[in-house]
């Protein structure tokens, strides 16, 4: 299953979208985080402070329908960028942000 998590209810995923088939990743985007980590055990910490939806991507995909997010700073192959609309379905709908939140002095500290 592929996912996308944005802060915006769609009805379309646009070509150039990230998708993930991480569905606590793509949750975590839905909250449009300026910083994003992923720790050493695969938990994700983050500052998105917006409410978010999930979407799973409603269509089969052909291998030249998506390609590895070039820019990406994860561990390969965790993003991808979609080369065509893409039809979705709203899975859920975020209200509450869920925890770890990153604090301002971690964020001070991975960027150093």
């Amino acid at each position: 299953m592929w996912f996308h998590g944005s802060p915006l209810k769609l009805s379309m995923l646009k070509a150039g979208s990230t998708i993930t088939q991480w569905k606590s990743l793509a949750k975590a985007f839905s909250h449009k985080p300026i910083c994003l980590i992923i720790d050493d055990n695969k938990t994700i910490k983050h500052n998105g402070k917006l409410e978010g939806f999930l979407y799973i991507i409603n269509e089969e995909l052909r291998e030249d329908d998506i390609i590895k997010h070039p820019n990406s700073s994860m561990d390969d192959g965790l993003e991808w960028i979609t080369q065509r609309d893409l039809r979705i379905i709203l899975i859920e709908e975020i209200i509450n942000i869920e925890e770890p939140y990153l604090s301002d002095e971690e964020i001070r500290d991975y960027q150093k």
